[in-house]
């Protein structure tokens, strides 16, 4: 994708940006013209990212820890600030999928564990990163929901699902209450993504293609073709969308055949 400067002279946040969708995505911020704060846990994959970005003649910053522990997320709004002048994008991206059992056989700290690095990570996130927002009269936050537990319920996913479905309605309340000042949110939902993540479930060759087989277009999506939609929600392009679910899942939720 040839680059368009779309984000010129922005600066964003991404976090789990050390593979997959996050990976993909603050390549694409970067190579649109925005300066780039990179969260993810493994410290190593994030410097060759960030080394990679200023290679090519983008601007990054790389920032290790996990999105559960609040100081991380002071941190990355106030690395963006005092590194790059402030803060117009933030792509809470970061999750996890835990167990896969029967719902009676998750144990609260499993329930707990993923709720908090899907839900609760996403709104410790936007605390920090709506106040630096408005400070620059506005901005654009998008968070990765899933569209399980939006159009479809899969066995053994329930923390997954209600994580997931949980941050719909935290998008919607922030696109509420924060519209008037100039910050639009929006939740995107992926489809099957040939991810570390997705590859871990779909652990047989025979797990993968019936996750094919769910989609319309019969295929899994690329990371690079989810961080596409993330770039379409964090510019102007999408200046009048705001409080969306927005289904980028190769038609899963729609086809029956």
């Amino acid at each position: 994708m040839q680059a368009s400067g779309q984000l010129a002279g922005k600066v964003a946040i991404v976090t789990g940006a050390s593979s997959g969708i996050g990976l993909e995505t603050a390549k694409l911020y970067a190579r649109e013209g925005a300066s780039v704060v990179l969260v993810a846990r493994r410290a190593a994959e994030l410097d060759r990212l960030a080394a990679a970005i200023e290679a090519a003649g983008g601007r990054a910053l790389a920032l290790a820890g996990d999105v559960r522990d609040e100081a991380l997320a002071r941190d990355a709004v106030a690395a963006a600030v005092e590194r790059f002048g402030g803060l117009d994008i933030a792509f809470n991206n970061a999750g996890a999928m835990g167990p896969s059992r029967p719902l009676h056989e998750i144990e609260p700290q499993e329930w707990q564990d993923v709720l908090q690095a899907n839900l609760t990570s996403a709104y410790l996130g936007a605390r920090h990163q709506i106040p630096a927002m408005l400070a620059r009269g506005g901005g654009s936050l998008i968070f990765t929901s899933t569209f399980v537990g939006y159009t479809a319920g899969f066995p053994g996913m329930g923390a997954y699902a209600a994580s997931k479905a949980g941050l719909i309605g935290l998008t919607q309340v922030i696109a509420s209450e924060y519209g008037a000042r100039g910050i639009r949110a929006n939740a995107l939902l992926p489809g099957g993504t040939d991810t570390p993540m997705g590859r871990d479930a779909m652990a047989s060759p025979e797990a993968r293609a019936y996750v094919e087989n769910l989609h319309a277009l019969k295929r899994l999506a690329a990371p690079a073709e989810i961080a596409r939609s993330a770039l379409y929600l964090a510019s102007d392009a999408s200046s009048f969308t705001t409080g969306t679910a927005l289904l980028v899942d190769g038609g899963v939720s729609v086809h029956r055949g």
